[in-house]
């Protein structure tokens, strides 16, 4: 059997499972969406994030890309934030890393990946932030896994600093910004970080609003 033909029955499979557990189950959640959750995490298949968090259909709007990677041009990414955070109202936003990450080991590299280099020239800017803390650690693995974590913080703060989850503060206070990272050995989320919605932000990437109508 080709294997993409297992994938069309495991979803059939998948849909019997649901419905001899709640006959309504897929009725529920057709009318709309209404999560409380955005995940922005690493394309890497091995982190599903319906699956580590437990959350089912409909619980959490998902952006993912190579790295957990928050990019003030990428209108992809921005298209996404805005409307879990203007339309979808949600309250917490989580930046999900893991351990591993191809992404973040490539750029601690030289290598030179074309296209990619563009992409992980974002990571590159990171150690580059931190370099005194990360060449200070001797052991390469300690040092690739403190550059996931930090790697992280970072995009946190890049949520943080956009006019959208600003302008989203000051009209409604949220949402939360958390900073999670997973571990592929343990199958484990760990915390790293949280931002309020009353987090002081850098001066130079704050936004003053006039009225909750403006543009962002």
């Amino acid at each position: 059997m080709e294997s993409y033909k297992k994938l069309l029955l495991a979803n059939r499979a998948w849909v019997e499972e649901k419905l001899s557990i709640k006959k309504d189950y897929f009725e529920r959640t057709y009318p709309q969406q209404n999560p409380e959750f955005l995940w922005i995490g690493c394309a890497d298949s091995r982190v599903p994030p319906d699956q580590v968090t437990g959350t089912e259909q409909g619980e959490m709007f998902v952006h993912r890309n190579i790295a957990n990677m928050v990019v003030h041009t990428d209108f992809n990414f921005l298209s996404v934030l805005q409307y879990a955070v203007e339309s979808l109202h949600v309250k917490h936003i989580i930046v999900c890393g893991h351990y591993g990450c191809g992404g973040v080991h490539n750029a601690m590299t030289h290598k030179d990946l074309g296209l990619l280099n563009k992409w992980l020239r974002f990571i590159k800017d990171v150690y580059r932030f931190h370099a005194a803390e990360l060449d200070a650690i001797g052991d390469e693995k300690v040092r690739f896994d403190r550059l996931v974590e930090l790697n992280v913080i970072e995009q946190c703060r890049n949520v943080a600093e956009t006019s959208i989850v600003q302008h989203a503060w000051k009209r409604e206070h949220f949402p939360y910004i958390h900073g999670w990272v997973y571990d592929l050995h343990t199958g484990l989320l760990k915390e790293l970080a949280m931002l309020r919605p009353d987090e002081d932000i850098n001066g130079i990437y704050r936004y003053d609003f006039d009225d909750d109508d403006s543009e962002h």
